[in-house]
């Protein structure tokens, strides 16, 4: 294929893509990505446990981060379609640490609780930076945080917070669906309301719902919807109204008064688990990248992805700040029967690129 057809091709799988997501992060490449980090879970044999289920088989294979031993198994996920029943199986450190964006009743405790079960040690957060830190710390061995929703798009303040960072891997995505509730102390009703409170997610997600019921009302922005519900019980003030999850009003002590405020019953939000090592293996059906590049220079590293045999998922981008026209790009890719090191390493071979991790999915 020549030069010419190629770039044709790219800019319709860019035009594609638009709607889609792309995660990218770092300051150029990383010449460091393709070394083995030292795996926090490499003397944790004697804690691993199989998380069994219904479908649970005696082959499913185990994941194992760099730098592990063949029998030290970490957080090997096997990916599940949304229309399949069964919980997905999976390889869990029992006693791992996970710091995730708290407080206590968020969609991310919920999504880490999905992925790791009721193992381990849960530490929830003040923000996704927080989280990070402490996998890059060693104080944890995993982060849980936002990355996208369907309504509200990327969750740009936490892709930043990804790009930041290059010593941390993505090794899971979980996807839950998004059942945003209005709440508020006992005994306000709709018409007491002057004042609703979420994160900026649960404000747009529910944005189209309040134009039509309150549409007087004024919105204040909160570090997630758990803290606005807090907030809210906090006040005792009727004319106060939280956004969040449908847990958190019970956590809070605070009474329902309207479910499914969000614009589609297809509403989701998908999260990334983050480590300081990547996981090995090429059984993973996901892999992601940075890039830090100008934007005329996309399309050749598309053009890469396409060659290498990959399939273009999603591309965010970021400004990178030091121009006009240069940004950070999360980029998303995938192959069904799993993505080979020599696929990524044919990709990496741009300056402007680095290797983010390669993972599988869970959907709720």
């Amino acid at each position: 294929m020549d030069q010419y057809m190629k770039r044709a091709m790219t800019c319709l799988a860019l035009t594609m893509t638009i709607a889609g997501t792309v995660l990218v992060g770092g300051c150029g490449k990383n010449e460091a990505s393709n070394a083995t980090p030292e795996s926090p879970t490499a003397n944790a044999t004697e804690n691993i446990t199989e998380n069994t289920t219904e479908n649970t088989s005696e082959n499913t294979p185990a994941s194992t981060p760099e730098g592990t031993t063949a029998d030290t198994a970490t957080s090997a996920v096997e990916n599940k379609s949304a229309t399949e029943s069964a919980q997905p199986t999976n390889q869990l450190h029992k006693n791992a640490t996970v710091s995730y964006l708290g407080p206590a009743g968020t969609y991310t405790e919920e999504a880490t609780q999905l992925f790791f079960g009721e193992e381990g040690k849960l530490s929830p957060k003040d923000t996704v930076v927080d989280a990070i830190a402490d996998v890059v710390s060693g104080e944890s061995e995993y982060a849980v945080i936002p990355q996208e929703n369907t309504l509200g798009g990327a969750v740009t303040d936490y892709v930043d917070a990804l790009i930041a960072e290059e010593s941390v891997y993505v090794v899971g995505e979980v996807v839950l669906p998004i059942s945003q509730t209005l709440m508020g102390i006992e005994g306000t009703t709709l018409e007491d309301i002057k004042t609703v409170c979420s994160h900026a997610q649960g404000i747009k997600q529910s944005e189209q719902w309040r134009s039509e019921h309150l549409p007087d009302a004024v919105t204040e922005e909160m570090a997630s919807t758990a803290a606005a519900a807090s907030y809210v019980a906090e006040q005792g003030d009727k004319t106060i109204a939280a956004v969040a999850a449908p847990g958190a009003a019970k956590l809070y002590g605070l009474t329902v008064l309207a479910e499914n405020v969000q614009i589609t019953d297809a509403n989701k939000t998908r999260f990334y688990v983050l480590s300081k090592a990547p996981l090995s293996g090429e059984q993973y059906k996901h892999a992601a990248f940075v890039a830090d590049c100008e934007a005329n220079q996309i399309d050749d590293i598309i053009v890469t992805i396409h060659d290498a045999g990959l399939e273009l998922v999603t591309i965010h981008d970021r400004p990178e700040g030091s121009a006009l026209g240069k940004y950070n790009y999360i980029i998303e890719t995938m192959n069904e029967n799993g993505v080979k090191k020599a696929q990524t390493d044919e990709i990496e071979q741009n300056d402007a690129v680095r290797f983010l991790g390669s993972f599988d999915t869970i959907e709720k």
